[in-house]
C-alpha cells in the first residue's frame, strides 16, 4: 500500500471512530466534542484536509515526529538516529558512563536517545520520549500558523483522549492545555512536557539503567576499549 493510500485508509479509520462519538453522550467541558474526530476537534469534519497539512508538516521536520510507512504511526527520528539503529559513531565509553550520571546528558545525547528510546519501546512507553521531543520541537517555533498546527497535531497525538499514544497528564495541567487551545503558543505544552520529564527521569530512567538495552552497551564499550 503507497503512502497516500494509507493515508486515506487512515481518514477512513478516524470517520468510523468519529461516527461512533457522535451518539455519544456529551463530553465535560474542556474535551474534544463528540462530532471529532482526532485531528479536528473544531467541528469542521475535514479530517482529510488535516491529515495532509499534517504529513506535509512531518515531512518537512528533520529532527521531529517524521511518519513511518512501516507502521502506519508517527514515530521520532532523533536527530539522525533511525529505527534501525544509531547513524553515525557509536558513543565512547565515557558518554556512556556520563548517562548513568545525568539524565539531562543522556537526553541531550543524539545516541543517548536513541538507546533510551528502545528501552521505552520494550516497556511501551516510547510515546512519553516522542511527547517530550515533540515539545522540544515546538519551543522552537516563531511562526505563528506553524506553531497553531503543531500544538493541535500534539495534541491529537499525545493529549486526547482519542488518541492510543495518550500520555499521562493530571487533570489540573490537561484543563491548562484544554484552555490554552483557543490561542496555541509555543510553550503551551510547557507544563505538560516537565510532567512527562520527571516522569521518565523518576520511573523509567533508572529501570533504564538497570537493563540489558544499557548494561550490554556499556559492556560492549568497555569490550572495544581493552581490544584497542
Amino acid at each position: 500500500m503507497c503512502f497516500r493510500q494509507k493515508l486515506i485508509v487512515s481518514g477512513v479509520e478516524m470517520r468510523k471512530r468519529q461516527a461512533a462519538h457522535i451518539e455519544a453522550p456529551p463530553q465535560a467541558p474542556g474535551q474534544p466534542r463528540p462530532n471529532t474526530c482526532c485531528l479536528c476537534w473544531c467541528g469542521c469534519c475535514k479530517c482529510l484536509c488535516a491529515l495532509l497539512r499534517w504529513i506535509d508538516w512531518t515531512k518537512d521536520v528533520e529532527d521531529g515526529v517524521l511518519w513511518s510507512e512501516e507502521n502506519g504511526s508517527t514515530t521520532e527520528k532523533i536527530h539522525g538516529c533511525s529505527e534501525g539503529g544509531l547513524v553515525g559513531q557509536r558513543p565512547s565509553l565515557e558518554e556512556v558512563l556520563s548517562w548513568a550520571r545525568s539524565f539531562e546528558m543522556m537526553l541531550r545525547s543524539l545516541e543517548g536517545r536513541e538507546v533510551f528510546r528502545q528501552f521505552l519501546r520494550s516497556e511501551y512507553s516510547e510515546d512519553n520520549l516522542l511527547f517530550w521531543l515533540a515539545c522540544e520541537e515546538l519551543k522552537k517555533e516563531t511562526d505563528p500558523t506553524a506553531v497553531d498546527e503543531k500544538a493541535r497535531i500534539i495534541y491529537e497525538d499525545y493529549v486526547s483522549i482519542l488518541s492510543p499514544k495518550e500520555v499521562s497528564l493530571d487533570s489540573r495541567v490537561r484543563e491548562g492545555i484544554n484552555q490554552s487551545l483557543a490561542e496555541p503558543s509555543n510553550l503551551m505544552y510547557e507544563e505538560a512536557q516537565l510532567q512527562i520529564y520527571t516522569l521518565m527521569h523518576r520511573d523509567s530512567f533508572p529501570r533504564f539503567l538497570n537493563s540489558s538495552v544499557y548494561r550490554d552497551l556499556l559492556a560492549s564499550r568497555r569490550r572495544t576499549c581493552l581490544d584497542t
